[in-house]
C-alpha cells in the first residue's frame, strides 16, 4: 500500500539543466527522437535515453499526449464553470469528483479556494450542447449548490510547458 501512495505522489525529483533542456524539447514535440534530443543537448543518445527513462519512472514525465485544436474537431465552445457544493464532507466530495471524471465534456477540473469549490474547463460543440450539458448532466449531480459559467471568447495563452 505504501508503494502505491509514493507512486501517486512521488517526492520532488532533482533535475539539472540537461534534464530541463530535454523536458523543454519533449514538451515542444513529444515525437522528437532521442537522437535529435541528444544532438540538441550535446549528449550521446544513451544518457539521453536514461535521463528520459528516469524522469518517466519518477513521475516527472507523466504521459505523452497530442494537443488537438478543439475548434477543428467541432468542439468550438469552451466554458469555465465554477461550482460550489451544498455540503462539504469527504464522501460527497469524492462522489462529485468521481462523477466529474465520467463527464467527457469536462476536460479539466481543479479544486480551488474562495467562493467556489471547483473550477471546470468544459469543451462542447456549441451553445445548445452546453445548455444540454449544464441542464441535463452537470446540474443534475448530487450536492451541486451553485454553478456559474464564463464563456471563453478568445484564448490568449494556452500552454502545457512547465520548464
Amino acid at each position: 500500500m505504501e508503494k502505491e501512495a509514493k507512486k501517486e505522489n512521488p517526492p520532488n525529483v532533482e533535475i539539472d539543466d540537461k534534464d530541463r533542456a530535454i523536458l523543454q524539447l519533449l514538451q515542444e514535440n513529444a515525437k522528437i527522437t532521442v537522437r535529435e534530443i541528444a544532438h540538441q543537448v550535446h549528449l550521446s543518445p544513451t544518457p539521453v535515453h536514461e535521463r528520459i527513462k528516469r524522469m518517466e519512472d519518477t513521475g516527472v514525465i507523466r504521459q505523452y499526449a497530442a494537443l488537438v485544436d478543439h475548434s477543428k474537431v467541432k468542439k468550438g465552445l469552451m466554458i469555465i464553470c465554477y461550482v460550489s457544493l451544498k455540503e462539504h464532507n469527504k464522501r460527497l466530495g469524492a462522489k462529485f469528483i468521481k462523477m466529474i471524471n465520467e463527464l467527457k465534456e469536462v476536460t479539466e477540473c481543479y479544486n480551488i479556494s474562495g467562493e467556489f469549490d471547483f473550477m471546470l474547463k468544459v469543451v462542447v460543440e456549441n451553445m445548445d450542447a452546453y445548455y444540454d450539458f449544464s441542464v441535463n448532466k452537470l446540474s443534475q449531480l448530487e450536492n451541486i449548490g451553485q454553478l456559474q459559467s464564463a464563456f471563453v471568447i478568445n484564448i490568449i495563452k494556452q500552454t502545457h510547458q512547465l520548464v
